[in-house]
């Protein structure tokens, strides 16, 4: 596997982590304190395309890990719960970095 699935992977998981504790806080402030609707609607809308982007990225890599499907299903839902996405990534790259290539050549010995 290539290193740059992982770096792929490793960049939405942590923007889709981010993007969700900006939009519990937007959301916190418009139930709790009625303001920033409107903010709180953009940031929805970023956080559901980011989000789909994330669903893409981590699939590629768990199909590129051979994942069985609850793993998958673990990482691809974990996007979804806030901070949840921090520690399941940290995992993932602990699992996923001896299937990653270095990107040298190997030099064959006769």
């Amino acid at each position: 596997m290539k290193k740059s699935v992982l770096t792929r992977y490793r960049v939405m998981a942590y923007v889709t982590a981010v993007m969700l504790l900006v939009l519990c806080t937007c959301m916190i402030f418009k139930y709790g304190f009625g303001t920033g609707e409107d903010l709180t609607f953009v940031v929805s809308q970023i956080h559901g395309v980011l989000y789909m982007i994330y669903l893409v990225v981590a699939f590629d890599l768990g199909q590129k890990a051979r994942w069985p499907f609850g793993r998958l299903l673990w990482v691809l839902i974990s996007g979804t719960i806030p901070t949840a996405a921090f520690f399941v990534e940290r995992k993932v790259v602990r699992e996923v970095a001896p299937l990653v290539e270095d990107g040298r050549t190997a030099t064959a010995e006769a």
